[in-house]
Parts: structure tokens; sequence; C-alpha cells
């Protein structure tokens, strides 16, 4: 039996995700992400490196842009095979797909324009990646599945989702192939959630695995206890207040938007904060909030007992759901101090940008990070001390104050991570570090080989490594 896997984005990297599994000459697709990486972008422009007729299936862990945002891409180019989720990742990817289609058209739009305005030309033809239209066809090849529901992507492969505990609907993925002796199961880790954190049911445990494809955007340190989090949330909030500012919040639509409403829900309702105008200002945001409250049968039990006591925990008083344009706008004419939710998460498009403008020359601001940042990302320029930044072809000076809560990552730290790795009752052949910065990936590699005495790789973009 012929196995091997070909790593295709997220090595050495955090967004870009895409590992292609192929047994007996069949080829299976795991992600098919969006680089976010300013530096690496151009991949997103790239032909894909194997052809996507080629492929029978994409498996998708779930519905993050890094993960998810190619895949329009994909079948534009060929790709004519089905894409299995999880019910809950196949509708949040509708909302995360169209809303990237409808940002790509306005960043080019306004790109257009400004080079018009200003006299430039550029030597690319002003055109997105795909459209809405492109989407619309992708979601024609979903295939809703249950967890723990067994499929067949691809004939002598077969697989299941299990709970991963990153976001709604967010699978860890188990193929196996070949039978016999020969038989081999690979388990991608997809996004590792956390144990005992809001909304999410924790992650899946298994016993079993020959190969494992693990994620490790934080396997070099860990996170601060949750407690600390949210009285680090409160204590931010009461400052930036009594100074006069805005806290402003780049944050993922999916999840960390509901997480945060979750968080300031339960300080509002324990005093913790006094009454504040929150905005949340991000469509998609709030069209995944309504999936959210459609898969309550995904939630913790926590949530869930809150739920059945008439507490929801993403609705509270001054709460204010932005849908359009002009709303969004009005919020930068009011005066008193608001806090203000909007994506993208790692700054690189979308509504946060314009709140960044407006408040980034005020000292009595706060711009609070509380998602990972990746390299060459506005965001973590932001987080790393600029004084300075680019803004829509202007200079803006960095004068507000820059925080960050890394206690609320949705992604599973060190310690959390071997946690999920150590419930294997038998090592595996090869744990691959993916998913991660090279320092992140390779500190983690490193350690799974002295504390577990495992066998691990950091493999490198477009590595294609044998299974048997």
């Amino acid at each position: 039996m012929s196995l091997s896997l070909t790593f295709l984005g997220a090595n050495h990297t955090v967004t870009g995700s895409s590992t292609l599994f192929e047994a007996n000459g069949k080829r299976v697709l795991v992600d098919c992400g969006m680089v976010q990486e300013r530096d690496l972008q151009s991949r997103n422009f790239d032909p894909f490196p194997v052809p996507p007729a080629s492929l029978h299936a994409v498996l998708l862990t779930h519905a993050h842009l890094d993960h998810c945002g190619l895949l329009p891409k994909l079948v534009k180019d060929g790709f004519a095979g089905r894409i299995y989720a999880t019910r809950a990742t196949t509708e949040i990817a509708k909302i995360v797909l169209l809303d990237s289609a409808k940002v790509q058209a306005e960043d080019l739009a306004f790109k257009e324009k400004r080079h018009t305005r200003e006299g430039r030309s550029s030597p690319h033809p002003y055109a997105p990646l795909y459209t809405a239209q492109d989407v619309e066809k992708t979601m024609l090849a979903f295939t809703p599945l249950d967890f723990l529901e067994r499929f067949s992507p691809a004939p002598g492969i077969s697989g299941q989702f299990h709970v991963a505990g990153h976001i709604l609907g967010a699978a860890m993925i188990r193929l196996e192939a070949g039978a016999g002796d020969e038989a081999r199961t690979v388990l991608f880790s997809g996004d590792v959630g956390r144990w005992n954190m809001p909304l999410m049911r924790d992650p899946t445990l298994f016993t079993q695995a020959d190969y494992v494809i693990c994620e490790s955007t934080y396997g070099d340190r860990d996170h601060e206890p949750d407690t600390a989090t949210d009285d680090s949330l409160a204590r931010i909030i009461r400052e930036t207040v009594e100074a006069g500012g805005n806290i402003v919040i780049p944050s993922f639509a999916v999840e960390r938007t509901q997480d945060l409403l979750y968080r300031l829900s339960a300080l509002l309702r324990d005093r913790k904060i006094a009454p504040i105008r929150v905005f949340v200002d991000s469509p998609m945001a709030i069209a995944v909030t309504d999936v959210f409250r459609r898969f309550k049968n995904l939630m913790d039990e926590a949530t869930l007992d809150r739920i059945s006591r008439g507490d929801l925990p993403c609705e509270f008083p001054g709460l204010t759901m932005t849908r359009t344009a002009d709303e969004s706008k009005a919020i930068n004419g009011l005066i008193e101090s608001s806090i203000i939710i909007a994506g993208s998460g790692m700054c690189t498009a979308g509504r946060i940008k314009h709140h960044l403008r407006n408040n980034l020359g005020r000292p009595e601001s706060t711009i609070l990070f509380v998602g990972y940042q990746a390299k060459n990302t506005l965001g973590r320029t932001l987080q790393g001390g600029a004084k300075e930044t680019r803004l829509f072809g202007e200079t803006v000076l960095v004068k507000a104050r820059i925080a960050s809560l890394g206690g609320m990552s949705g992604h599973a730290d060190r310690g959390e991570l071997v946690r999920w790795l150590t419930m294997l009752k038998q090592t595996p052949r090869l744990l691959f570090a993916i998913h991660g910065e090279t320092e992140s990936s390779e500190a983690f590699a490193r350690y799974v080989e002295e504390k577990l005495r495992w066998k691990t790789k950091v493999p490198e973009y477009k590595e294609t490594v044998q299974l048997t």
C-alpha cells in the first residue's frame, strides 16, 4: 500500500492550512485555507501545487478563513469532487466565504479608486480571487455530516469527524486506509480547542493513531489562567472608560466574537464593569451568532444550563449589532466610551481597519487583541510596538494603548496539546508539527521528543513524506 502526505500550507506559518493525503493513488485534501501573512499572500494567487481536478475530495476541519478561504478558487480552477464538513461548519463556511468575496471586491474597488486619484496604475488587473457566484457554486459541492458519522471520501479511505472544541462545528479528522496488517490510521488535529472554555465542548481524546498531524500555534508556551483573563478584560475596560476612550477589539467573527459576548455578559451581570455600549460591527459575526443559536446542541453543559435559565450568553442590554455601512460609520460619531468588536481578527481586511484609523491616534483609546496575530499582519505589527503604520495608503501614528489577552485564545497551548496527545495508548510512528511559526513548531517538536520520546517532524512547504 502506498501512503503519503504532502504539506501545502501552514508549514512554518499559521495560515493557509492545506495537507494532501494520498492512498493508493486516491487524493484527498484536508483544508484549503487562505494565506494571511503579508509576505506570503502571493501564494493565494499562484496555481495550486496539485491540479484541482486530480483531487477526489476535500475535508474541511472548520470554517476559519485560513482553513477554508481558497475553496472557491479550487472549484473555479477545476475541482469537481465533494467537500465534506460538519453541518455547523457548512453553514458557517458559506457566511465566511461570501464575506470574503465581498471584502475582496470592496478592498479592490477602494484600492483602484485610490490609485486613480494618485495617478498610479497597477501591473495586475483589479480582480478578486473569487466572487459571490463562485462561492454559491462551491457550496453545491458540500456534503454536511454529523460528528462521528462514517464516510468514504475516496475508494479505500474512510473517515470520521470528531469534536475539536476550537469553534462551533470544528472537527478533528480521523482517516483510515488499507486493510489487515497494512491498515493505517492518520489523525488530523485541525485546530485543537481548550478545556473548560466558554460555549465549546472539550476536545475529543483518542487512544490510537499511526500518524498525527498536529497544530502547534502555541506549541512553545502556555496561556494564562482563564480567571486572570476575565479580570484583565474587566480592568482594561474600566481604565479605558475612565480615560474617555474606546476599547477597539479586532476579533474573528467565528467563536472569538461569541466568546467575547459571553464574557462581557458575565462581567456586566456580576457588576465587574459598569454598563457600556457594545457594538458588534461585523455582518459576518452577526450571521455566525445566529448559527450559534441554531446549534445549541453543540455547546457545553455550562452554556446549555445558562440558556435553560433564560440567561442568554450572547445577549445583554447595551449590545448593538451593526449590519450596514452607515450604521458602522455612525459609531465614530459617538462621544461616550464604547466597546467596538469588528473583523478581521488579524486586521488584514474589513471594518476593523476603519475603527483603527479613527482610534490609533487617540491616547485615551485601547486596541485590545484577543486572538493570535500571525507574522507580517497589521495586527502583529501593532502588537509588536509599532509607532506608526499604513492604513488606506496613509501613515497613521500609533498613540493608543495596545493590549493583548492571550488567555482568550481558542487554540490549545503547549500543555493542553500534550494532554491531548498523551491519551494515545501507543506511540505513533510519527508526529508532524504544523500550523505554527518556525520557532513554535520546532520548540513543540523538541518538547514532544523530550517529554514523550516520540519521533517528530516539522515539514517544509510542499514537502512530500511517504508513510509506508
